[in-house]
């Protein structure tokens, strides 16, 4: 059966979420809410800072705000169907809401993967070669990164959700899940997945292993360059130009290869929303605290935005 056949067996889904856990459904309407509130707050902060501070227009932030703008509609995208879910007894989500959603939720989740292997080559560069680091990282070339990013994001999404969307599932409504994610539509599924499972891993190794390894290699590297430093005041001044980047790493990856480096015959459905909810709520929510509590730059930048602003409404 194609796509066209669920389309027209299936007029909606119906994401059943936690509605087993009534009770845990308006804690987790509060608690989704707020850490919502923060990543809005935070990345566009994040966002305008870059933007509109000089000592901030360097290769790190321009990456930076990147990853804060992917945050931000990687959030968009899930959130506010979820709190719609969480607040009613309304839990369906239409066949065409339920495929946007699923390709927006990969193209995004898979260029922030490849971006933050970007991340950590522009960390390598600044660390081990800090005297060809301007030369190096050139604006051109940034965006080229950025650009290769958004292009494997692309190309990720545009193979596996048709794919996932053509499986056959017709009378099958219920998507034991708060969103349209692929493991839990490939589970639903009553046909055999081995193919579809089959490039889903491929491609999960292509965009979370390859990228991992990359980002631990440029680590190794920098571990080692880090060593080498005579000076305490300069390890502890490259250790914190790092260790920012290396916490959202670890976050982000920790969560998300388990959810897609497993048959979705052994899906976890409970553990595996509560694992999506970390890396789709929690983590973008936690960025900009992580990236600004150590830096100098931003908190420099943050405290001329509030000068300015005092001194316009002084005025």
């Amino acid at each position: 059966m194609t796509g066209r056949d669920n389309e027209s067996c299936l007029q909606a889904f119906i994401l059943v979420g936690f509605s087993d856990r009534p009770r845990l459904e308006m804690v987790l309407f509060v608690f989704i809410l707020v850490f919502y509130i923060l990543t809005l707050v935070g990345n566009t902060a994040i966002i305008l800072l870059s933007v509109s501070d000089a000592r901030l227009h360097t290769p790190m932030y321009f990456f930076l705000g990147n990853l804060s703008f992917l945050d931000l509609c990687f959030t968009t995208s899930i959130v506010p169907q979820l709190l719609w879910n969480l607040w009613g007894p309304d839990k369906t989500i239409t066949y065409h809401g339920c495929e946007a959603q699923l390709y927006i939720y990969m193209v995004l989740g898979s260029t922030e993967c490849v971006l933050l292997a970007v991340m950590s080559y522009d960390r390598y560069v600044a660390v081990c070669r800090p005297l060809h680091y301007a030369v190096a990282m050139h604006p051109r070339l940034c965006l080229q990164l950025v650009a290769v990013s958004w292009c494997c994001g692309f190309l990720n999404s545009f193979v596996m959700c048709p794919q996932t969307m053509q499986l056959s599932r017709c009378g099958r409504r219920r998507v034991d899940h708060f969103l349209c994610e692929m493991p839990a539509l490939i589970a639903m599924s009553w046909e055999d997945t081995m193919l579809v499972e089959a490039f889903a891993f491929a491609l999960g190794v292509a965009l979370l292993l390859v990228p991992l390894s990359l980002i631990l290699l440029s680590y190794g590297l920098i571990a080692a360059a880090v060593l080498r430093i005579k000076s305490a005041s300069g390890r502890k001044k490259a250790f914190n130009t790092c260790s920012s980047h290396l916490a959202v790493v670890f976050l982000f990856y920790g969560t998300i290869i388990y959810m897609y480096l497993q048959p979705a015959s052994s899906y976890s459905k409970d553990q595996g929303k509560f694992l999506t909810l970390f890396y789709t709520i929690v983590t973008p929510s936690v960025n900009p605290l992580i990236y600004t509590l150590r830096n100098k730059d931003v908190k420099g930048a943050i405290k001329t935005l509030l000068r300015w602003e005092r001194g316009a409404r002084a005025a």
